[in-house]
C-alpha cells in the first residue's frame, strides 16, 4: 500500500494542538471546500483542536458517466446497496491511516484523534476507525453508509468497539436513503458499538441544526485538557 500523504488543508489552533479532527469530504468535493466546518462548529480556543481536511485522489466515477472527480471510491451505479468498489475503499482507508500515522509521529496520542466524514467520507471514516488497532477519540459519520455488516464485523477491532460514534442523516436523502443508513446503524449496535443517531428534515446535505448537534457532541468527546 502507498504511504504517500494526501494533499490537506490544515487549520491549527493558536496553542499546541491537544486534539486532531481529520474530516473527509464527500463525492465531488475537496478539502478546501470542507474547511469551513472548522469555523462552523465554533469550538472554544482552549480546546486546541487541529482540523485536517484531506482531498481524495481523482478517479473515474461510473455513476457520473465515467468522468474523473474527487472520490474516495467508485460508485458503479446509483444504488448504494449494490456492488462496492472494495479496492477503492481499501486504498482510501490506507490513505486515512497514513494521515493518522502522521499525527502519531507528531506526538498526538491516538485517543486524541477523531475521524469525521460526509457521505463517502463518512463511510471511510467509520471503516478506518473501527478497524484501527489503537483506540481513537471517536468517529462522526454524516449522511454515510457501510458495506455489508459481515465485512464490517470481520474488520472491527475490539479496542474501538466502544468509541463514541455519531451518525447524522437526512430523512429525505435521495442519494443514500435513510433505511440504508439505519441498517448501518443497526449493524454497528449489534456489534456492540454505541451509536448516537440524529436525523433532520433535509436531503443529502448539512443543516444548521446538525452543525449545532455536532458541536455539542464534539465538546463531550473532546474534553478540555
Amino acid at each position: 500500500m502507498s504511504t504517500k500523504l494526501l494533499n490537506c488543508v490544515e487549520i491549527d489552533p493558536d496553542s499546541d494542538p491537544a486534539h486532531v479532527v481529520i474530516w473527509l469530504h464527500g463525492l465531488g468535493a475537496d478539502g478546501e471546500g470542507f474547511k469551513a466546518y472548522a469555523a462552523a462548529v465554533q469550538l472554544p480556543k482552549d480546546l486546541a483542536v487541529r482540523f485536517v481536511f484531506p482531498t481524495s485522489p481523482k478517479r473515474s466515477v461510473t455513476v457520473c458517466l465515467g468522468t474523473s472527480d474527487f472520490a474516495w471510491f467508485d460508485m458503479p451505479d446509483g444504488d448504494v446497496t449494490g456492488k462496492m468498489d472494495l479496492d477503492g475503499i481499501e486504498a482510501s482507508v490506507q490513505h486515512l491511516r497514513n494521515l493518522i500515522q502522521r499525527e502519531l509521529d507528531r506526538g498526538m496520542p491516538p485517543e486524541k484523534i477523531l475521524l469525521a466524514g460526509f457521505s463517502q467520507g463518512g463511510t471511510i471514516a467509520l471503516l478506518t476507525a473501527l478497524g484501527y488497532e489503537k483506540r481513537l477519540a471517536g468517529v462522526l459519520a454524516m449522511s454515510a453508509y457501510l458495506p455489508t455488516s459481515e465485512a464490517l464485523e470481520k474488520e472491527c477491532r475490539e479496542v474501538n468497539r466502544q468509541i463514541p460514534i455519531m451518525m447524522a442523516h437526512g430523512e429525505l436523502d435521495p442519494v443514500i436513503p435513510i433505511p440504508v443508513a439505519e441498517k448501518a446503524r443497526d449493524a454497528l449496535i449489534c456489534m456492540g458499538c454505541t451509536v448516537e443517531w440524529y436525523t433532520y428534515p433535509m436531503t443529502h446535505h448539512v443543516c444548521i441544526k446538525e452543525i449545532a448537534d455536532i458541536r455539542k457532541w464534539l465538546l463531550r468527546v473532546l474534553p478540555a485538557t
